[in-house]
């Protein structure tokens, strides 16, 4: 009797312990994603050169420009290129030779060197959206942002076991001073996240600060030598290179920083109707972008960026997940395979007000297009709604948990024996079922993926439980990860440099919101 009673005691005791492993907070992050699927290809050759001769044909004939930038202007003039005023045609061949001395894939390396990524090659690495004014929630609606959101959004992110990436402006906190910001957001980024992250890129002396704070953060003699930061520098397309960005470009290059080398078009209006002629006007301006990169240190790790909404001719508003913008995305994957550069395309695209239907479909389109475009970095992957204007809190983890279905859908099919599955087959034979087979009961837990937010219950206790739509799913699941959230180690003195940093740099200007 001793014997039966101290065996259930066992058993509950074993119940107990799973019970308390189910419920104990556990922060997860997977690595970056290696593909095992192929790319899609709809350029043949024939195409493709055509578009690689059209953007010579553009650089050399049409030109780039320069503005408010002399020092460009001068190394341009010193590599060959004809330079008349600010105008800087660029003889043919000239950027692709530029070119060559990028790498094809770089580390950057993360505060916890486990979730440090590999940008290129096979790999996708899955950062937040960056840049929106405003953000929604489903309590407060659609506000303009604070810090108090920002810092929110980077521990959401750090929660996120699918995220590889701490990403930059996850939205602008428009509470502090524009000219101080950067560092409030930088700070956020290192002190209560340990994955990596992204520079300041809105004014030179802001991208000095992100090297200098890394330099605090990592050591200055690590910075020195590793890339610790990617940055996002758009062009102001149609083929148009402002001082501002490419004065941050210029010290995270000198700085053997990433840059994003990225064009921002809305085809229609920043580049033709056409989806060949977009790829042309790509083309040419991110050869552009990277040669200049390589003008000021050869060497310097950057990344093929490809951003191309269409446009609604009616109202002229931005569209996402259209089968125009999927094809530009495919066909730039191509293109920058084809230079030997990391590839940056795609997100979590939507033109919703809304996390609803619109929002799914159109993200849905977007995400998928990104994973089989090539990319390589995936700028945007979760939280943008209404064109990037909002950052939504039940979106973020709406498209966060489907990021995991694009790490499985990744792997590609598993063809070892485990796959094949024969002695199963052989096990249940015909009429039987696999559920209490060997083969399931040995891989049920790793078998599928699992979503963190939807819902799959019967209806009946679904409706119990209060007919949750996918928003209140969401708006738990935000609730659930913030309350778990829990501050990556940091060593105090790292710490206390970096909040003396930013206190001594933010006293020592006025405040600006211009």
């Amino acid at each position: 009797m001793s014997e039966a009673r101290t065996a259930r005691r066992g058993r509950g005791g074993g119940g107990a312990a799973r019970r308390a492993e189910r419920t104990a907070v556990r922060i997860e992050a997977a690595k970056y994603i290696e593909r095992n699927i192929p790319d899609l290809e709809i350029l043949n050759e024939e195409a493709l050169q055509i578009i690689e001769a059209n953007a010579e044909t553009v650089l050399e004939e049409i030109g780039v420009n320069f503005v408010e930038n002399p020092a460009a202007l001068d190394r341009w003039r010193a590599a060959g290129a004809d330079v008349e005023g600010e105008r800087v045609c660029i003889p043919r061949g000239l950027a692709r030779e530029l070119c060559k001395t990028a790498p094809s894939q770089f580390v950057q390396h993360a505060r916890d060197p486990n979730k440090s990524v590999t940008i290129g090659g096979r790999n996708l690495v899955l950062a937040p959206v960056y840049g929106p004014p405003f953000v929604r929630d489903a309590l407060g609606g659609r506000r303009y942002a604070t810090m108090d959101d920002f810092e929110k959004f980077v521990k959401l992110a750090y929660m996120s076991k699918w995220l590889h990436h701490s990403g930059g402006t996850v939205c602008e906190p428009t509470d502090i001073a524009v000219n101080k910001r950067h560092l409030d957001m930088l700070l956020a980024h290192m002190t209560l996240s340990d994955k990596p992250f992204m520079g300041s890129v809105t004014e030179p002396s802001r991208a000095q600060d992100s090297v200098d704070m890394a330099g605090i953060l990592f050591g200055k003699e690590f910075v020195a030598e590793n890339t610790v930061m990617t940055s996002l520098i758009n062009i102001n397309s149609p083929l148009t290179f402002d001082s501002t960005m490419m004065g941050a470009l210029e010290v995270y290059a000198a700085n053997n920083q990433a840059a994003i080398i990225s064009p921002f078009i809305v085809g229609g209006a920043m580049a033709p109707v056409s989806v060949a002629g977009t790829l042309t006007q790509v083309l040419a301006e991110v050869l552009a972008g990277v040669a200049y990169s390589q003008l000021i240190r050869p060497g310097a790790p950057v990344i093929f960026g490809a951003f191309v909404t269409s446009i609604d001719m009616n109202s002229g508003a931005p569209t996402f997940g259209t089968p125009e913008a999927a094809q530009i995305t495919y066909g730039a994957g191509q293109l920058a395979r084809r230079l030997g550069l990391p590839y940056r395309s795609a997100g979590s695209f939507c033109g919703s007000k809304l996390p609803d239907a619109q929002a799914a479909y159109e993200t849905s389109n977007s995400l998928n297009m990104g994973l089989l475009s090539g990319v390589n970095f995936m700028l945007h992957a979760c939280g943008w709604l209404e064109g990037g204007l909002v950052a939504s809190f039940e979106k973020f983890v709406l498209d966060a948990d489907q990021l995991g279905a694009l790490h499985q859908l990744a792997k590609g099919v598993d063809m070892s024996e485990t796959g094949q599955a024969m002695d199963a087959l052989y096990e249940v034979g015909p009429g039987g079922h696999y559920l209490g087979c060997a083969h399931t009961q040995a891989n049920f837990k790793t078998a599928f993926w699992r979503t963190e937010v939807l819902d799959y219950k019967p209806y009946e206790q679904w409706e119990e439980e209060g007919a949750r739509d996918s928003v209140q799913l969401a708006s738990l699941r935000v609730e659930k990860l913030l309350n778990d959230y829990q501050k990556p180690p940091i060593d105090p003195a790292i710490e206390e440099a970096l909040r003396a940093y930013v206190a001594e740099k933010k006293a020592s200007m006025a405040d600006a919101f211009t």
